[in-house]
């Protein structure tokens, strides 16, 4: 019987299937190849509560594993979160190379530095991941863009967690948008919003509120942490938890 040539989710055109010894004699209908995530347990529609203030389906059973979690991993994904954080593991995986890289740079608001920061930190150092914290690592008093962008130098992703607190502190900085629009042209941010909605903070920063990311409404910290620890793992993945 001929091998059929395609890789495992299908063949990239029609003219390569049309190519296949396995698959020439077939309709000329075909599965085309996604590097990007593939679905189970539902269709992996457009849906998704990961950002943009864009319907959950948290309750719908869909759920997708991206192509960097690996076998037996327990973190569940919905299809606009792997769509999200796609461009983002794509600039990890450009970054492997570069050297003395913490693999993330956490961005918050000062009130929150002992609070929902700290909770965010720990749970993510716990799985091995190591953690550029404000708290820790930036000096008092420095602009936040200037320190985002020395953090996200040093750093393969950056996390900016967005509070009420940090909502007020960007209003108040008047962060200008081409600024921040070059950070976020460089897909190493992701937002993880907590106690706020993408709505509120669109009203402050349209540009940053159009970047999707994760949201604490729809996941649990630890299961966001667990999230961020598989997206900059490069060499064998860090013990997640469910």
């Amino acid at each position: 019987m001929p091998i059929c040539t395609a890789p495992v989710r299908g063949h990239r055109s029609a003219a390569a299937a049309a190519k296949c010894p396995a698959c020439r004699g077939r309709s000329r209908g075909y599965v085309s190849y996604s590097p990007s995530y593939s679905s189970s347990g539902g269709t992996g529609g457009s849906g998704g509560g990961s950002g943009g203030g864009r319907s959950s389906v948290g309750g719908s059973g869909t759920s997708s594993r991206p192509h960097w979690s690996r076998a037996g991993s327990s973190v569940v994904y919905t299809p606009a979160q792997v769509r999200a954080l796609t461009p983002v593991r794509e600039s990890v995986e450009k970054r492997a190379s570069l050297p003395d890289l913490r693999d993330v740079f956490l961005c918050h608001a000062w009130d929150d530095r002992r609070g929902a920061a700290k909770d965010l930190h720990d749970l993510i150092e716990s799985l091995g991941v190591s953690v550029w914290f404000s708290e820790k690592d930036v000096l008092l008093g420095s602009p936040l863009l200037r320190e985002i962008d020395k953090g996200l130098a040093k750093s393969r992703v950056g996390i900016v967690l967005v509070t009420p607190a940090l909502l007020r502190r960007i209003e108040g900085a008047g962060i200008a948008d081409k600024e921040l629009s070059a950070l976020l042209a460089r897909d190493l941010l992701v937002p993880v919003v907590h106690d706020t909605t993408y709505e509120a903070l669109r009203e402050v920063s349209p540009l940053l509120g159009s970047r999707s990311g994760l949201n604490t409404a729809e996941d649990t910290m630890a299961n966001v942490a667990a999230k961020l620890a598989e997206l900059v793992a490069l060499g064998p993945c860090p013990a997640t938890k469910p």
